[in-house]
């Protein structure tokens, strides 16, 4: 098996250089609509934004005010940030003045039961899609659903598929190979994961209202009016408070495979749990959920990666997998970046490319319980005391310094960055930008958010909405061309015909019977 550097070193030529930038991104960016109070924006999904069913760029996720920005597929970093940039802009043009919440942690919430869960319409697929968001709140509670993320799609090109797969033994096929190799990006990632919050945790601190009656262990300190933080925190999106499931923890899903994968999904989404038994499944005639598993539905999988494919028309996310393999993996560990009004910059997303073909072209051992055990372990410490001087991890059962293991790995990812680079200084200097946070933890995002708040003496909730009305005038001021405009009347006016179109089509058909249809999707 090659090591990292000898896979290098068969890619350092201008062959390899261009397979190696043959890379393909998507961002997903999450933002809660919120009101000139800093209050959850009230109001169903705005009709100028079109049918969040069907919307190929603008969606919800759990709820009706958690707005969803899906960029299309570019190799060209520049392009993928403008195509968000004008779609949150065109959003921001149409939300009658409500704005966008640039952060993960949510704004001040006042009565949980004023969250209001994403509605899709009346065909079956949009009744599932809310049913599932109803499961969810019964499941967790509706301030854990309200959290934001930003996703990163990650694949590299059927160049550099070829080239590796001419240098590997072939003794699987390359389709194979393909789904391997990705298999082995994310063991190396899960072991590695803690890297990204500790550079990218934006969620150091929170405003008191999401704790609320929750009990927690966490030793918070007090800011302000109303400000809960852990003095060393990066990410408490990724804790406890966060998106964790307990129930969750009794899966045993394996990375070691493709087809252990599937088949721990396929044993997850069929596993009784007796907590949610207890809430019952259709309680009075009403919905509750859609079923007493584990999972209700593979999304529900809580995890800091996924492997991907696009599916077909009514195919599960396993199902696509198994037609064809692994296409590309989604990256679910990113906070909102606040210092950015896209929640991402381009130095984060070279960064993201290193680290991904780090993960990728280093040999990737098989996990076990003890591999397990250690890379939660990590992901925990750093979560919660990432920014510790001298903070300890441990690795293959030793102990190293955060600072140490970091260190090595900016090292490593030197020469990939230079030869991504070329004439040029993109990836270097990225590189550079977040070592800099490798030698002062201050430097980190989640360094500079506490260093702000603490040093102007202002709560989590103001200091956000200063960055909200800021992110505001940016959006209202960006121009957007009249081609610009009409694509997105056109794709909402489309998109919401589509919708209707579905409803209509299955009432005519006879199709709309949702007790029947439920029921075939979970025997599928």
């Amino acid at each position: 098996m090659n090591s990292f550097d000898q896979r290098l070193n068969q890619l350092a030529s201008e062959d390899g250089r261009k397979a190696l930038l043959g890379m393909l991104r998507g961002i997903e960016r999450e933002a809660l609509r919120i009101d000139n109070a800093g209050h959850l924006g009230e109001g169903a999904h705005p009709e100028a934004l079109g049918s969040a069913l069907t919307h190929s760029r603008i969606t919800t996720d759990y709820s009706e005010a958690l707005l969803e920005f899906i960029t299309p597929v570019e190799n060209d970093i520049d392009t993928l940030l403008t195509g968000l940039t004008k779609t949150q802009a065109y959003t921001v043009q149409n939300l009658n003045g409500q704005m966008l919440w640039p952060v993960s942690m949510p704004c001040f919430i006042g009565d949980v039961k004023d969250i209001p869960i994403a509605q899709y319409g009346t065909s079956n697929a949009g009744k599932m899609k809310t049913l599932y968001r109803q499961g969810l709140t019964h499941r967790y509670g509706a301030l854990m659903q309200i959290i934001s993320g930003v996703h990163f799609n990650f694949s590299v090109s059927q160049s550099l598929w070829d080239m590796l797969y001419e240098a590997s033994d072939k003794q699987a096929s390359r389709c194979d190979f393909i789904s391997e190799s990705y298999l082995g990006l994310i063991r190396n990632y899960r072991r590695l994961v803690w890297v990204l919050p500790y550079l990218f945790g934006a969620s150091p601190a929170v405003c008191g209202s999401f704790i609320k009656d929750k009990e927690t262990d966490l030793p918070f300190k007090k800011a302000g009016k109303g400000t809960l933080y852990l003095p060393y925190a990066t990410s408490l999106r990724m804790s406890d408070l966060g998106y964790t499931n307990k129930e969750q923890e009794k899966l045993s899903i394996s990375y070691n495979s493709l087809n252990e994968y599937l088949v721990g999904i396929q044993e997850a989404i069929k596993m009784p749990s007796a907590n949610f038994a207890q809430i019952g499944v259709k309680v009075d005639g009403e919905y509750r959920q859609l079923n007493d598993y584990v999972l209700q539905i593979e999304n529900e999988l809580y995890s800091p990666i996924r492997a991907k494919r696009v599916a077909r028309s009514g195919e599960k996310p396993s199902q696509a997998l198994a037609r064809a393999g692994v296409e590309y993996i989604e990256v679910r560990a990113l906070d909102v970046n606040p210092f950015s009004v896209q929640g991402i910059e381009a130095s984060q997303i070279r960064f993201l490319d290193l680290f991904l073909l780090y993960c990728l072209l280093t040999p990737s051992a098989k996990s076990d319980e003890v591999d397990g055990w250690e890379l939660n372990q990590n992901l925990k410490s750093v979560v919660l005391e990432g920014r510790k001087p001298g903070l300890e991890l441990m690795r293959q059962g030793k102990v190293i310094s955060l600072e140490a293991w970091l260190t090595e790995i900016f090292e490593q990812l030197k020469p990939l960055a230079h030869l991504l680079d070329g004439e040029g200084h993109d990836y270097q200097s990225a590189l550079e930008t977040w070592y800099a946070a490798v030698v002062n933890p201050d430097n980190t995002i989640s360094g500079r958010m506490m260093s702000q708040m603490l040093n102007q003496s202002v709560d989590h909730s103001c200091w956000v909405m200063q960055l909200t009305q800021g992110y505001q005038q940016q959006m209202l001021d960006y121009s957007l061309s009249e081609q610009d405009i009409a694509h997105f009347q056109q794709e909402a006016k489309s998109s919401l015909a589509e919708q209707a179109a579905r409803e209509q089509e299955e009432v005519a058909n006879g199709l709309d019977d949702f007790d029947a249809f439920l029921a075939q999707y979970m025997q599928d």
